[in-house]
């Protein structure tokens, strides 16, 4: 079956123009200027932009990714679904070691049902001094055969570690996530400059929320804010909610790594697109006030109630992006991260044909998975 799509204004890496774009099979066949041949759905004007790759989302929905119940996961990537996200990885936060098998063997499935992309451990292995809404009495020091036997839980489908380079065992096991084709994240860390740099040789290639749960930037103890943001071989993750990052933070990693090294995440946990109220973080207590998610113990900030269409409106209005910044960054990068920007990941022929429809205002107008309207355009 084709479908065309007409009086669109495209959002492809080369920028934006007017224009339709023709579907066949679930990919993308024609991207065009102009008129539409023939007939087509028109869109009245309306951005397109690719589907939105969140590659750091523990839930939503009022649920959540790390209690690995299939029903939840399956509700809250259709709340994320119906926002942009038609690519997502599920975030466990640090738990026992049963626990954590447990919900990695569960998720494994939904990924082999297409509706994952994957698993992301954030923690055990992470600092104590910056766990943030982590457990502290959970978390261990970093080992390959333990997070071996993880692995194998996950049967091919844990896609990235959160791990912090300061601890003992931490290079090893960067190491061996990488032989594993699992991606070293380094976040949640008290780690120097020298560290994180030694974590970025032994093989890591993300920064999990950069700047949070991390030192600050110092003029004399750069730390590894300033390691992440300079080393080219390293994309850092952005929650861009105006909670998490003022602006000028977000514009300043733009700014430094550019559109090829910078991806926003929600972070999102079970509030997002919730109200407020009480909510579960793996084993942690959270209450959401104002769309404000913090542990009710101790108040630190605990994941987002964002969505990645927020996240990409703000970095278009509030950080000052083009529209085809805004997509790389929200799309294609993270696409990258995971290795399925052959895929998608952009408004390109030959992709899949992974959509969103905005609004002048950039507000979600309709999303298309695949060849397929999760939402049809109004």
């Amino acid at each position: 079956m084709s479908i065309t799509l007409a009086d669109a204004r495209v959002v492809t890496p080369e920028g934006v123009h007017e224009g339709w774009l023709t579907i066949e099979d679930g990919r993308i066949t024609h991207v065009g200027q102009g008129t539409a041949p023939g007939s087509g759905l028109g869109l009245g004007g309306g951005y397109v932009v690719p589907g939105f790759v969140d590659i750091h989302n523990h839930g939503g929905a009022g649920g959540s990714f790390p209690t690995g119940d299939p029903e939840q996961a399956s509700r809250i990537a259709d709340l994320h679904a119906r926002h942009g996200s038609t690519t997502i990885m599920a975030s466990l936060v640090t738990a026992s070691l049963d626990d954590l098998t447990r919900a990695t063997a569960a998720l494994a499935d939904l990924c082999e049902d297409g509706l994952l992309a994957g698993i992301h451990f954030e923690g055990p292995y992470i600092s104590a001094a910056r766990c943030g809404a982590h457990n502290p009495a959970l978390l261990r020091e970093p080992s390959p055969g333990e997070f071996t036997e993880l692995l194998k839980a996950g049967r091919g489908h844990v896609r990235m570690l959160t791990i912090a380079a300061e601890l003992p065992g931490a290079l090893d096991t960067v190491r061996e996530a990488a032989a594993n084709g699992v991606i070293a994240a380094l976040g949640h860390s008290d780690a120097t400059y020298e560290q994180t740099i030694a974590g970025i040789d032994a093989g890591a290639r993300v920064a999990t929320h950069l700047y949070n749960a991390m030192p600050p930037l110092h003029h004399r103890d750069p730390g590894p804010i300033a390691a992440l943001l300079q080393d080219e071989r390293v994309t850092v993750e952005l929650i861009n909610d105006g909670v998490h990052l003022h602006p000028a933070m977000t514009r300043l990693a733009f700014t430094v790594a550019g559109p090829r090294r910078t991806a926003l995440i929600t972070d999102a946990m079970a509030a997002a697109g919730m109200g407020d109220g009480v909510y579960g973080l793996g084993p942690m207590k959270v209450n959401v006030v104002d769309g404000v998610a913090r542990l009710a113990e101790g108040g630190s900030i605990a994941g987002s109630t964002l969505t990645m269409d927020v996240a990409f409106r703000r970095a278009v209005q509030e950080v000052g992006l083009s529209l085809a910044e805004a997509a790389e960054i929200a799309s294609l990068t993270p696409a990258r991260v995971l290795g399925l920007d052959g895929r998608l990941g952009s408004v390109s022929v030959g992709k899949q044909a992974d959509l969103v429809v905005l609004t002048d205002e950039l507000e979600v107008a309709g999303v298309m998975k695949r060849g397929v309207w999760i939402t049809e355009p109004r």
